[in-house]
């Protein structure tokens, strides 16, 4: 009977994972592509082995999807969802394998409810295909360390290459998995064989390729990440972004699994967990040095919220196996529950919100909105616009920065290729893409937020036509437009796209040869 009754938490597990995982996939295709991910897939039509400002494997995970599937939401998603799907996988294995079915299917329910587990697996950005490769090394490097398997260390080296390629900070999972063995007296003489260190290899032969491509281009990706670290900025530790970073972090797990997660790591570091048990340490380590680099890193710099989330996988196992099971103290239960609910919730309404409006949010502030409303109706009006010029065929579409160009690529009729006039913003990978020469004499249309981007725009063509303007409503029923494109019609470009640097001592300030 007890036999049964374990078998049935792990069923109910792989159940709840699986169903997660259908449902992202068919909630996938009902809203429209937000900017960042129709700038990946547009590094799927520019197949390379780097980018300026992250490492390839989404561009190409995605060109994989669009030709099966064809060029559609859905398509682009399907890398991240899939992957998401992979790592909620890989995360009951660990908690069934080491800890129990009642700590699987714990572990199932609390990753299911994390809303930046459901963003991840849900938009095409690097996020989802990390969290499959880091769920996937902290498994096998764990099987490595127990059975000590040339199999397993190869298979941990092959997914740690696989993140790297897919989101450059998954190198900390390298220094936090080997600190696991150097402090581990059961596990520390593995270090001294020649298997792990073959692992390591086989992953970093991977990304060699990346870094390669970075050394004949003025080494871009890893300036780009020095500067949006703080790397342009005098050192200074200060408190000014720590309060906004763990603020983002309680928002994407939810403010009481914040709590739980911080608790289970300050119980490993006390030793509060069952002697002998050496999975707890090694959750640890392959989970907290992640969150606490980026909370370092947020006394200097501004700091995404999504930068550290792949440190919440293996904390998700640790924090289902103190407080999702049965025997722990009133107040730990409590707060599980309670905590459950609410991410369950916040999930709920987000994705409801997403797709179908429903939150009384002030348009002004309606982030979701702003993100993902009237990219196609934007991209009917720019093809219009486009096929009324002198010559169509000497016309191209543009946008001042990535977003707004990759987003008139998806969206446009025929989906053209299309530019970013990067001169006064910021470098990306455009300039990459295309130089003044391919374009030099031609019309075109371009679209930017502001009503008074003549002043710009007569800089790099010889005439501009005043704009025709865009609203775009979150609800029909709405008085005020969430955001207002202004459309240009520009002819006789003279030349300008690349980014021209303000201070010389900017660290991206470097020269950029088009593929």
């Amino acid at each position: 009977m007890h036999d049964n009754s374990e078998h049935r938490y792990l069923q109910i597990a792989w159940l709840w994972t699986i169903g997660f995982t259908v449902f992202r996939l068919v909630y996938s295709g009902t809203f429209l592509l937000i900017p960042d991910e129709t700038n990946y897939w547009q590094w799927s039509r520019y197949l390379d082995w780097g980018y300026h400002d992250q490492a390839p494997l989404i561009g190409w995970a995605i060109r994989l999807s669009t030709w099966i599937l064809g060029q559609t939401e859905l398509a682009v998603r399907l890398p991240s969802v899939l992957s998401i799907g992979i790592a909620s996988a890989y995360l009951v294995a660990i908690a069934s394998r080491w800890m129990g079915p009642r700590i699987a299917l714990s572990t199932a329910i609390l990753t299911q409810s994390i809303l930046e587990f459901n963003v991840g697996g849900l938009l095409a950005t690097p996020d989802g295909l990390q969290a499959a490769a880091w769920a996937g090394a902290a498994y096998h490097v764990a099987r490595a360390y127990e059975d000590d398997a040339w199999s397993q260390w190869l298979l941990g080296g092959i997914w740690f290459g696989l993140g790297i390629l897919g989101k450059f900070t998954m190198v900390v999972f390298l220094p936090g998995a080997f600190l696991y063995g150097l402090f581990s007296p059961i596990h520390r003489e593995r270090l001294t064989s020649i298997r792990p260190y073959a692992g390591v290899m086989a992953g970093c032969l991977m990304f060699f390729p990346v870094i390669l491509w970075n050394a004949r281009h003025d080494w871009n990706s890893v300036r780009h990440v020095a500067f949006i670290g703080g790397a342009n900025e005098p050192f200074a530790l200060h408190l000014n972004f720590l309060g906004d970073f763990l603020g983002s972090q309680a928002a994407l797990l939810s403010p009481i699994v914040f709590i739980l997660a911080i608790w289970a790591w300050i119980r490993v570091i006390r030793k509060d967990y069952p002697s002998g048990n050496w999975l707890y340490p090694y959750l640890f380590w392959t989970s907290f040095p992640m969150i606490a680099g980026f909370v370092l890193l947020s006394l200097h710099s501004r700091i995404y919220g999504n930068w550290p989330g792949a440190g919440y996988l293996t904390t998700a196992v640790l924090t289902a196996a103190y407080f999702g099971s049965q025997g722990i103290h009133a107040v730990g239960r409590r707060l599980w529950n309670w905590g459950l609910g609410i991410a369950y919730a916040m999930t709920a309404l987000v994705l409801i919100h997403a797709a179908w409006p429903i939150l009384p949010i002030p348009v002004d502030l309606d982030r979701a909105a702003s993100e993902i409303a009237g990219w196609d109706d934007l991209g009917k009006a720019a093809g219009k616009l486009s096929m009324q010029m002198p010559d169509p065929h000497r016309s191209f579409i543009f946008g001042l920065s990535y977003q707004m160009a990759s987003e008139l690529a998806f969206y446009t009729p025929g989906q053209p290729r299309t530019l970013s006039i990067n001169r006064w913003e910021r470098p990306n990978v455009y300039d990459y893409w295309w130089k003044d020469e391919d374009v030099m004499g031609w019309d075109a249309i371009g679209v930017t937020y502001d009503s008074q981007s003549y002043a710009r725009l007569i800089q790099v063509f010889q005439r501009v036509d005043p704009p025709v303007e865009l609203p775009v409503f979150r609800k029909k029923s709405d008085p005020k437009p969430v955001k207002i494109f202004f459309l240009y019609r520009c002819y006789g470009f003279k030349g300008g796209l690349r980014w021209i640097p303000q201070d010389a001592s900017d660290i991206r300030a470097v020269s950029h040869t088009p593929s």
